[in-house]
This record gives C-alpha cells, sequence and structure tokens, in this order.
C-alpha cells in the first residue's frame, strides 16, 4: 500500500492532533502555517511556513500530497479554491466559504438545510441595526461576520445599551445581529462523512462555557431525552447532506425548554466539543478527519466510555501536575510556548464507566 501524505493548513493544536492520529495511521502530515511555534510542527513530516495568501508556496504544498484538511476556518477563500483545484480538500472549499461567514451560514441553514436558527438580520448600517433591534425588541447580540470564536466579535444587547456606541465597538466589520435565545443548554455534535455519503454520528454532547471560551464537554449529554437526541442527530445529518459533506462537521445547537433544538453554528473541522473522542469512542475526530481526508472508510463512533473534558486555559495548565497520575484522567498539553490569559493550552478527559451517571470533574 502506497504511503499517504495529508497536508493540514493550520499548525495549532487541532492540526497538532490531527497529525498524531494520522500518524497512527502511517500516514505522514506536511503543515502549512505562517507562525514559526506552531504546535503541529513538533508532529510534521515537512513544513510549509509561509503566509497563508502565499500562492506559490501553498501550490507547491498542495502538489506535495494526497489531499488536505483545515484546522480552522479563516484561511482566505482563494488560498482553499487553489488548493482544491490541485487536490481533494475536505471538506470541500464551498463549505469553507459558508461556515466563514456567519451572515451566509445563517441563511444556508435557514434556506437550504431547512434547519431552525435564532432570527437574524444583515446590519451593513447603523440604521439597519436600530431597525433590527425593534424587530428583536432589544434582546439580541451583534456579531461580526467574520474572524469570531470563544465570544470575541460579539456584543449582547439589551434596553440598556446605546445602540451607537455598541455600533462604534465594532465599527468596520461586516455585522450580523441575532435575536437572543434563552435557551435550556448548548449541546453540540459531531459527525463525519465520507466519498460515498456514508456517515458515522457521536453522541450528542453538553458545552459549558466559562468567559466565553468552552469550559467542560459531558459526553454523552446529561438526562437528554431520547426524542431530542434523535432530533439533534437528524439536523446534524440534514446539515451535513445539503452541505454534500466530504470530512468532519460539528454542529453547534441549543436545546430550548419546550425540547425544540436550534442550531447555532457549524464548524467543518475537528472541533473542542470533541477531544472526549480521542478516550471515549473506537474512533477519535480526528483519526475519522484523516480517514475521510484520504479516502479510506470511515472508523466506528461507537462510545466506550463516558467521559468529562475540561479545558486548560492559560494558568490552568497548572493543573497538569494534580491529574498526570491520577487514574482514569488523561493529560493532553499542545505545546505552546507561551501561557497566556484565555489561550488554550491543552485538556484533561476524565474517563468515566459508561452510563454511571457521574460527570463532577474531580479526583
Amino acid at each position: 500500500m502506497k504511503n499517504k501524505v495529508l497536508g493540514i493548513i493550520g499548525g495549532g493544536q487541532l492540526g497538532r492532533m490531527i497529525a498524531l492520529s494520522a500518524s497512527h495511521l502511517g500516514v505522514k502530515s506536511y503543515v502549512f502555517d505562517p507562525s514559526n511555534n506552531s504546535p503541529a510542527f513538533d508532529i510534521a513530516s515537512k513544513i510549509f511556513n509561509y503566509k497563508y495568501d502565499d500562492i506559490e508556496a501553498i501550490k507547491k504544498f498542495s502538489e506535495s500530497v494526497d489531499s488536505v484538511v483545515y484546522e480552522f476556518e479563516n484561511i482566505p477563500i482563494n488560498t482553499a479554491k487553489i488548493v482544491e483545484s490541485i487536490c481533494p480538500l475536505r471538506p470541500s472549499a464551498k463549505v469553507l466559504e459558508i461556515s466563514q461567514d456567519r451572515l451566509i451560514e445563517k441563511e444556508f441553514l435557514s434556506n437550504i438545510a431547512k434547519v431552525k436558527t435564532a432570527d437574524f438580520r444583515n446590519c451593513p448600517t447603523i440604521q439597519d441595526l436600530e431597525s433590527a433591534l425593534k424587530d428583536f425588541n432589544y434582546s439580541a447580540i451583534l456579531k461580526t461576520r467574520r474572524f469570531g470564536y470563544d465570544g470575541k466579535g460579539q456584543i449582547k444587547i439589551n434596553n440598556n445599551i446605546n445602540p451607537e456606541e455598541v455600533w462604534k465597538t465594532l465599527e468596520g466589520h461586516e455585522l450580523i445581529l441575532e435575536k437572543f435565545i434563552p435557551f435550556k443548554r448548548e449541546l453540540s455534535i459531531i459527525l463525519a462523512r465520507s466519498e460515498d455519503g456514508k456517515t458515522e454520528i457521536y453522541d450528542c454532547v453538553q458545552n459549558k462555557h466559562k468567559n466565553h471560551i468552552l469550559d467542560e464537554t459531558i459526553a454523552p449529554a446529561p438526562n437528554l431525552d431520547i426524542k431530542v437526541e434523535e432530533k439533534s442527530k437528524h439536523i446534524a445529518l440534514r446539515v451535513a447532506k445539503a452541505l454534500k459533506l466530504i470530512g468532519l462537521l460539528a454542529v453547534e445547537m441549543f436545546e430550548m425548554h419546550d425540547g425544540n433544538i436550534i442550531v447555532n453554528e457549524i464548524a467543518p473541522r475537528p472541533h473542542n466539543s470533541g477531544h472526549w473522542t480521542m478516550d471515549g469512542c473506537v474512533t477519535s475526530q480526528f483519526e475519522q478527519s484523516v480517514r475521510a481526508a484520504i479516502g479510506w472508510p470511515l472508523g466506528s463512533s461507537k462510545r466506550n466510555y463516558d467521559i468529562v473534558m475540561k479545558n486548560l486555559v492559560g494558568n490552568e495548565i497548572e493543573l497538569f501536575n494534580s491529574y498526570i497520575n491520577e487514574p482514569n484522567y488523561k493529560v493532553y498539553l499542545y505545546g505552546k510556548k507561551e501561557v497566556r490569559d484565555g489561550r488554550k493550552m491543552g485538556h484533561i478527559n476524565r474517563i468515566i464507566k459508561k452510563n454511571s451517571n457521574t460527570y463532577e470533574f474531580k479526583s
């Protein structure tokens, strides 16, 4: 069997864990990232240390690999299209284009995939914002259409906030206003889809945030009604099919108090809320990404254990010393050189006997 080479655009922790999973399958990883200190460079068989808009470099990169994945959405779409003209890009440039703009994403989800989202309005002017706020009874979230993650580029608005001041805060960006949703909890589902349309879908999980950053993921979501679980999986499969997805997809959702599901956003790549699969499932989300990209059959997404995943953000990396020798805890550090507030430095998976119903993260 010919040894395969996987290209990875983005050298952060997700790229690092994709490369590690690829190595377990005998697949080499070539990593393309402009940063000199990318965590995935530690694992890569070959490094392409160039800017994402360096056309000649991206062509050379694409010609040297069998297929390409990406670990984040903020890649220039022209770069993605150049890659796709040379070798398979999984998921496709079209999927990337949809996911990297909140307005295009919401319009796709509502109009093409036909799933429920929060009401939204495009706000190219302050007048559009003021009109939309009236429609939403001054209870909404103003977001940048692009480059938003971990709570960045968004402001919650209520009656006490001056729209003009909020507008000035995000001025210069394309903006979208979303009606505030009083949800019960956030859920997410990750699935993989192969070239022949076969899918593997992971269990629905619950996500808890701290300072707008994912703090814990509980797998499976505790006390989840079977009808809600089936509905959430149906929605994720519907979105994947509408995207004509080949590769990995994460779908973030809100469970409402009446049992309805509202889709928040999608991510066509390995996702923070899927780190639990590294120890909880037969096949991790990272290995699925590699399999789908290379064109191999997908692995089983069967859950063998319940997992609580805890992010190590900023100085929480010091928890490493508390858990490194604890039974039933697996510690993962990302090899980042500098500790900063809000920066994801690693994560810990607490492995729990299946269906034990004990979800506290403690030793």
